[in-house]
């Protein structure tokens, strides 16, 4: 059996002589061994990870997140220039991807957000020219949107350009969808549903109340009159 004396020395541990001073030694050599242990020890703010308990630590200094998004990422405002071309079509291209525009409206959009005119024009002018961009099929595309809704010519019209398509390309769409009876059919179509929905009133009641809807939806007097005297006579 080996003694706690052998056993120590043999492992390289000074045996403390007795006494005062051997004791303060020791306390010294303790403390020295805790601040040691303490500085290698990370900082943490809030609980202790071993004991749970909330403990000491020095602060952290922080930065404030919307700083640290700031000197991240930079503005797309900042600069002598303004906003630069790469991020202006970036922001064209999610706006294109949340729904189809017509240039007008896209446009409109990015000067909102305060891009140049310039460089909106230029991003404009590549989105069409790689047909990411096309008015004319947008604006085909909203008059079969319009002629389901049992809108007339007029109406159309003004429904595409309120949705950035220029006066002369609505108009020149809606002329040939015109030529085509699509027009013609949705004021059939507002016709019958308007017949439907007042089945049982007055005649002329139920004659005012088609005119009035096909005045809103924009067709031609003659269309709605018309179908007037075929269904409310």
């Amino acid at each position: 059996m080996i003694g706690a004396e052998a056993f120590l020395a043999e492992h390289g541990v000074a045996i403390p002589a007795d006494g005062p001073d051997s004791a303060r030694h020791a306390r010294a050599d303790r403390r020295s061994a805790d601040d040691n242990v303490l500085s290698d020890r990370p900082v943490s703010v809030g609980r202790s990870v071993s004991t749970g308990r909330r403990g000491f630590a020095e602060p952290l200094t922080c930065v404030d997140s919307d700083k640290r998004g700031r000197a991240a990422r930079p503005s797309v405002g900042d600069g002598a220039d303004g906003p630069d071309l790469d991020a202006c079509r970036e922001a064209a291209l999610r706006l294109l991807d949340a729904a189809p525009r017509a240039s007008g409206a896209l446009r409109t959009r990015l000067l909102d957000k305060g891009y140049a005119d310039g460089i909106v024009d230029e991003v404009i002018e590549r989105l069409t020219r790689v047909q990411l961009l096309d008015d004319e099929a947008y604006a085909r595309s909203a008059v079969r949107y319009c002629a389901g809704r049992m809108m007339g010519r007029r109406g159309t019209v003004m429904e595409l350009v309120r949705k950035g398509v220029s006066r002369s390309m609505a108009e020149r769409v809606c002329a040939e969808a015109e030529s085509n009876g699509v027009f013609e059919e949705s004021a059939w179509e507002l016709g019958r549903s308007v017949a439907r929905k007042t089945r049982g009133l007055e005649p002329q009641t139920r004659k005012r109340r088609f005119w009035g809807a096909g005045g809103r939806k924009g067709h031609n007097p003659e269309t709605l009159r018309a179908v007037a005297a075929e269904l409310f006579t």
